[in-house]
C-alpha cells in the first residue's frame, strides 16, 4: 500500500484536489503570460470551460517552446530536443490514461482530455507535427496540410470537445462543428504563419508556405495566402451560432481578433510584411470585446476591395 493510499485510507484528507488546482494554476499562468488574444477570449467562458481551454492551450504552448526557440536557448541541440518532445509526448499519454502527471501542465491537460473525451487520436497528430518543425524546414502542399492539421487544427478539435462535452450532442462529431473547430484552428495557424514570416525564415530557418519564397514575396502572393485565411475564416464563422452560449461569445471573439488580425495583413504592403509583425492594438481589442458582449461581433471580413487594391477598407 502506497504512502499516499495509506494517509486517505486513515481518515487523512485527499490531496489529489490540492494538485489539480495548482495544476490548473500553472496552466493558467502560461495563457496568460503568452497569449493577451486567448487569454482575452477565454474570460468570456464559465469557469469550468475556461479552465479546459486553459489547459489545452498550456500543453500545446509548452511543447511549441520545446521547438521553437527557449530549448536552443537553453542549450539543447536538435536530438536533445527531439527526446525531450518525446517525453512529453509519452507523459501526455500516460497521464491520459493513468490520470496522473509530476508536471502540472501534464496533469491538468490530462485531466480536461479525460473529462471531455479525447485522446491519443488528438495527440499524437500533435505531436508529430511538433517533431516536424525539428526535423523539416519546407513544406510542399501535403506535408504543410499534414502539419496545419496536427499543429492547429487538432487543436481546434480539443476545444470543441470542452465546449460540447455537457451540451448533450453526443453526437457532434458527425456535424459542421468538427469543420468549423478545424477551420478555425488552421486559420489562427496561417495568420500566425504570416504575421511571423521574417522571424520564422531569418530566426529559425523555416519556410511554412509551399512554394513561397521571402525573396520574392509580393502582393499577388500576399493576397493568396490572406484569401486562403479568409476561406478559413469565413468557414468558421458559420459555426459559431452552433455553439453553446459561453463558447459562442468566446470564440466569436477570437475569430474576431484573427479576423482583425487578417484585414490588417491584408492592409499591409508585401514588402512591409515580411520586415514587422503586424498586431491588433489594445483598444481595438477592447472594442472588438463590447461588440461581442453586446451581440455585435463582426465575424465577417471589412475588406470589400482590397483582395484587389492592396490597400485598406
Amino acid at each position: 500500500m502506497t504512502t499516499s493510499t495509506t494517509k486517505a485510507a486513515s481518515g487523512h484528507a485527499a490531496r489529489l484536489p490540492l494538485y489539480d488546482a495548482t495544476a490548473e494554476a500553472a496552466s493558467s499562468v502560461v495563457i496568460d503570460r503568452y497569449s493577451t488574444s486567448f487569454g482575452l477570449a477565454s474570460r468570456l467562458l464559465t469557469k469550468d470551460t475556461r479552465e479546459h481551454i486553459k489547459n489545452v492551450y498550456a500543453l500545446v504552448r509548452v511543447a511549441d517552446e520545446v521547438v521553437d526557440g527557449p530549448a536552443t536557448e537553453a542549450g539543447l541541440d536538435p536530438a536533445l530536443a527531439r527526446t525531450v518532445l518525446d517525453e512529453l509526448e509519452v507523459d501526455t499519454e500516460r497521464a491520459m490514461e493513468h490520470g496522473f502527471s509530476v508536471n502540472p501542465v501534464v496533469h491538468a491537460f490530462a485531466r480536461t482530455a479525460r473529462t471531455t473525451g479525447f485522446g491519443p487520436e488528438l495527440t499524437k497528430p500533435f505531436f508529430a507535427s511538433m517533431r516536424m518543425d525539428l526535423e523539416q524546414t519546407e513544406h510542399d502542399q501535403a506535408s504543410f496540410d499534414t502539419y496545419v492539421y496536427g499543429s492547429a487544427e487538432v487543436v481546434g478539435l480539443m476545444c470543441l470537445r470542452a465546449f460540447v462535452y455537457r451540451a448533450g450532442r453526443p453526437t457532434f462529431d458527425a456535424t459542421v462543428l468538427v469543420d468549423g473547430a478545424r477551420a478555425l484552428g488552421a486559420a489562427f495557424q496561417k495568420v500566425n504563419f504570416l504575421r511571423d514570416l521574417h522571424a520564422d525564415f531569418e530566426v529559425l530557418g523555416r519556410s511554412y508556405f509551399p512554394g513561397v519564397d521571402l525573396r520574392s514575396f509580393d502582393e499577388a502572393t500576399k493576397t493568396r495566402l490572406v484569401d486562403d485565411v479568409q476561406a478559413d475564416l469565413d468557414t468558421a464563422a458559420r459555426t459559431v451560432p452552433l455553439l453553446p452560449k459561453d463558447a459562442r461569445q468566446a470564440v466569436g471573439l477570437a475569430h474576431a481578433l484573427f479576423q482583425e488580425l487578417n484585414d490588417r495583413i491584408a492592409a499591409t504592403p508585401a514588402d512591409r510584411l515580411i520586415t514587422t509583425r503586424v498586431r491588433v492594438p489594445n483598444p481595438v481589442k477592447a472594442r472588438l470585446a463590447a461588440q461581442v458582449l453586446a451581440g455585435r461581433a463582426p465575424i465577417t471580413s471589412r475588406r470589400v476591395t482590397s483582395r484587389h487594391t492592396g490597400g485598406p477598407a
